[in-house]
Formats: C-alpha cells, structure tokens, sequence
C-alpha cells in the first residue's frame, strides 16, 4: 500500500490536489482527525482487498491535536508503514490573493489580518515541511500544471527535486516582475521593432528570432546563460528551493525577450529532474493599448 499525507498552507490547492489523486486511482480522506490515523492505517494495510493507494489531507484545520502528527510520522517510518508527505505551498502574497478573491476567511486569522494568519499557519506547519518527501510551490502553477506534477511523481514514478522554473519574457517599460529570482536583460540584441515588416509580429515566429539571432550575439549569450544555469540549477536543488523564477526581459516585452526565453525554455525542457513552465508577461501589451486607445 501506497500512503500519501496531503499536506501544506491553507489556499495553496490541498482541495484540488487531493481530487487529482482520487482521479488518479487514490482512496482519498481529507480532515481525517488525528488520533484516527494510525487505527486508519492499520486497517488499510490489513485488508486483503483494501485500497493499494491512500491519501489522507491534513493540516491546520486539525488544530491542538496537529503536533501528534509527528510522533505518528516517526511511528511509522520505523515501523517501516510506506508513508510519503505532499507539502503544498504558496508565496504570502498569492495566499493573501486567493483568500480575497474567494472571500473566505483564514482558519487561523478569525477576525484579524489574513497576513497574520498565514505567518501563524507557516510556524506551525514548519515540521511537516522539513519532513516532506515532495514540496510543490502553486504560486504560478495553472490547475492543469498541477495535475502534470502529480502525475510525474504518483502516475510516472518519476524522479522529482521539488524545484519548479518559470521561464518569464517581460518588458522593462511595464516593470520588472516582482517574483522574478533571476533577471536577464537582452535589449543588447537585434531590434524587430524598427523594422517594419517585423514590429506587428512576436518572438514566437521564425522570422523575428532569425532577425534577434542575426550576427551570432544571442547565440553565444544562450551558451553563456545555459552553462551558468547548468551550474545553478543543481546548487538551487541541493538547496532547496522549489520555485524558481528566470526573468528576461527587453524593452517591450514581445520580440527579444520572447525568443531568448523560448529558446532557453527549449534547452531546459531535455531535463527532467525538475517542473518547467514558460509565460510571456506582456507579448500583447502595446497590441492591447492600441486598440484601447
């Protein structure tokens, strides 16, 4: 038998995570109490026809009895139970989002401040996420990105480091991303934009990355940036990280930054050792602020 503990901040997709495991085969249980959980497990495994893969959705709605969690956990690793801990997570500031866009209220916040909430919630959490086997970070994952990173560790079996990359184009004219870990200016490059016949078109079509990679430049910046990266990545692994954000960015977001980040999203995407997304932030800003003005 296969026992999953689903774990992780409040808002950070727990719900969502769990109805994909059941979609995928698991017997799920969310808000089980704690002092029911090794009579649970006990039972699951005994049962000659019982379900071959579990999960079980805890966290801080379990309140006072939480801190038994542990000595659960230690229980059954030494007596070898099969138990794996999915820690979701999320930035403050997209826990803070999600929470005023559903107009809920904080488990632990009652009548304060969602903020103070969640630091409540992080602090109590902290030992299950230093226990967890697998920590996904939801602050940039569409639901359907989700459901591919669970698939890649509970469908495909395949290794997983924790760690997720955006690779993000933007423009500097509209801001740097405030979530960016890594930023790669590129207005050195090859400019579409003055050249008619290119402007109204992206970095995502041939003849504007031919005309960005035209004299070699960017071609020998891509192998500086991917053997710096080649270095990186494993160090940010080893480090723990889980989400990492490498900004490019030229001036107006839609012609250079776009083809370095498609290009270097192409190189990263041979490894499998981590989750890779790529988003273009503002490809079609001026195309929307013309037709708004």
């Amino acid at each position: 038998m296969k026992l999953v503990i689903v774990t992780g901040m409040s808002g950070a997709g727990k719900t969502i995570a769990l109805k994909m495991l059941e979609d995928m085969g698991f017997y799920c249980v969310d808000n089980l109490p704690i002092p029911l959980l090794e009579p649970f497990a006990r039972l699951a495994v005994q049962q000659p026809s019982g379900h071959e893969r579990v999960a079980l959705g805890i966290d801080i709605r379990s309140g006072k009895d939480l801190p038994q969690l542990l000595h659960v956990l230690e229980d059954w690793r030494q007596n070898e139970m099969p138990c794996q801990i999915l820690y979701l997570d999320a930035s403050d500031e997209t826990l803070v989002k999600r929470y005023k866009e559903t107009r809920r209220s904080h488990p632990l916040a009652g009548r304060g401040r969602v903020d103070t909430g969640i630091r409540q919630e992080r602090d109590q959490l902290e030992f299950l996420k230093k226990k967890a086997d697998f920590i996904i970070d939801t602050s940039q994952l569409l639901t359907r990105e989700l459901r591919q990173e669970l698939e890649k560790i509970f469908t495909e079996d395949q290794d997983y480091s924790n760690l997720f990359i955006t690779v993000l184009s933007f423009g500097f004219k509209y801001g740097i991303p405030s979530d960016a870990d890594l930023v790669f200016d590129v207005r050195f490059l090859p400019n579409p934009y003055y050249v008619e016949e290119l402007r109204q078109h992206t970095g995502e079509e041939a003849p504007v990355q031919a005309y960005v990679r035209q004299g070699g430049t960017a071609d020998a910046f891509m192998e500086k940036l991917c053997d710096m990266l080649e270095f990186l990545i494993p160090n940010y692994i080893l480090e723990g990280k889980n989400q990492l954000v490498i900004a490019v960015g030229c001036t107006g977001g839609k012609h250079r930054s776009v083809t370095i980040a498609g290009a270097l999203y192409q190189h990263l995407s041979n490894h499998e050792e981590f989750g890779l997304k790529i988003e273009h932030r503002d490809i079609d800003k001026d195309r929307i602020r013309k037709e708004q003005g």
